[in-house]
């Protein structure tokens, strides 16, 4: 671990000095991460879901050099430029037919931030002020930031230490966590008890993040969404995590044709090349806010919209659908088993996602040391280790990862 990092350089979720350890990267190549001293370890976490088609690829290096001979940034405000304009028709076209308009943000926390506040003024903008909360299913996570933060789980969602200057919101069971039918009726009791206090619904569809990485059945948003146009509650999805056929799906709404007010995307949007993201929203939600008050710096940034074209033409171009099945079969063969172990608690699996529930809080430090003396790269947090690999991993590289997982386990 570099000292100077260690003593002076915050790290997510850490504390300083780091007491756990940080590796420096000193390259990446396709799926690999090129440590210093000459390590060199399989990512399995495509740099939190975002690197899908691994690192160093010619055709995304490519679309950044181009760009970066014309302009590299240029403000959003008053002006425009190509990248963005095909980049949106781009979103429009892949997405469900209603969703017409996009904003562009720097980050995924901001484009939650955008979602919440066009639910926001939309209501007020009709009138209806009172209706400022939201409703959320708990074991969500949308963000860092605040609005993001207050439809996070209030109690694992890593954000309760500022609950008490947080706004209020709903938060109901999840049908990750009950019954489906349990779920859905505490949804409706709620919306029937508050729904003219409540502007819109937000949840991530068919798998939910870093509140716990839990998998439930999409027909849950088909119910969710019907409820929602029953008591005059606006729908959002966060596709941050599972767009870009994380799942199987181009978009994990996909699994039953649900349309939302709004849609977030963001992290495998640029193939984890830049920071982009992106709120989609129908022509009714546009017309009625108006004048959306936000506008980052950094708002559809030319050399980021430049390789978000590059990345969704490699993958819908490529045979994606066929990787993450081969993914999801060598996970579901590999990693089925350790359902067996006494440590464990469930093992989770759905697409180019494999989680692995201890029972205890693991040992992160012993064993993010032990998976790089195995030759790869996790990063366990709380009672998950979990692996989400870019696309392009091949087989001998992703049972590299699930040995390792293996070894672990029975280890901890």
């Amino acid at each position: 671990m570099d000292t100077f990092d260690q003593q002076h350089i915050w790290h997510p979720y850490a504390k300083v000095p780091n007491e756990i350890s940080t590796y420096l990267v000193e390259s990446a190549d396709g799926a690999h991460l090129n440590l210093e001293g000459d390590i060199k370890v399989v990512d399995g976490m495509s740099s939190w879901w975002s690197a899908i088609h691994g690192y160093n690829h010619p055709v995304l290096n490519k679309a950044v050099q181009n760009q970066l001979g014309k302009m590299s940034h240029v403000m959003f405000g008053g002006l425009t430029h190509q990248p963005a304009i095909d980049l949106a028709k781009t979103l429009v076209a892949i997405t469900p037919e209603n969703l017409t308009k996009v904003f562009f943000t720097d980050s995924g926390s901001v484009s939650v931030e955008v979602a919440l506040k066009m639910a926001l003024q939309y209501w007020h903008n009709k009138g209806q002020i009172e209706k400022h909360r939201f409703v959320t299913i708990r074991g969500g996570y949308h963000g860092d930031t605040f609005g993001a933060m207050s439809v996070c789980d209030p109690d694992n969602g890593m954000h309760h230490l500022f609950s008490g200057v947080l706004p209020k919101h709903f938060f109901v069971k999840s049908p990750s966590m009950v019954p489906m039918d349990e779920a859905l009726q505490d949804l409706e009791s709620t919306l029937k008890q508050n729904a003219n206090s409540i502007a819109a619904m937000i949840l991530e569809p068919v798998v939910q993040g870093a509140g716990g990485m839990r998998i439930y059945n999409p027909q849950y948003l088909t119910q969710a969404k019907a409820l929602c146009e029953q008591f005059d509650v606006l729908f959002i999805l966060d596709e941050i995590a599972t767009g870009f056929g994380r799942t199987g799906e181009l978009f994990a709404l996909e699994y039953v044709d649900v349309t939302p007010d709004i849609l977030c995307l963001g992290k495998a949007l640029t193939g984890g090349y830049m920071s982009l993201a992106a709120t989609l929203t129908t022509d009714e939600i546009t017309n009625t806010v108006g004048t959306l008050m936000h506008g980052p710096t950094f708002m559809a940034n030319p050399l980021a919209c430049a390789v978000a074209n590059a990345s969704i033409e490699l993958l819908l171009n490529s045979p994606w659908q066929d990787d993450i099945a081969r993914i999801e079969k060598i996970f579901h063969a590999e990693l089925s088993g350790l359902r067996q172990q006494d440590k464990v608690a469930d093992v989770r699996i759905l697409g180019a996602i494999a989680v692995i529930e201890m029972k205890e809080e693991i040992r992160v430090e012993w064993m993010q040391k032990r998976l790089i003396e195995l030759g790869v790269w996790l990063r366990p947090y709380g009672k998950l280790l979990y692996a989400m690999p870019p696309f392009v991993i091949t087989d001998d590289e992703l049972i590299t990862i699930t040995k390792a997982i293996k070894i672990v386990v029975e280890a901890s």
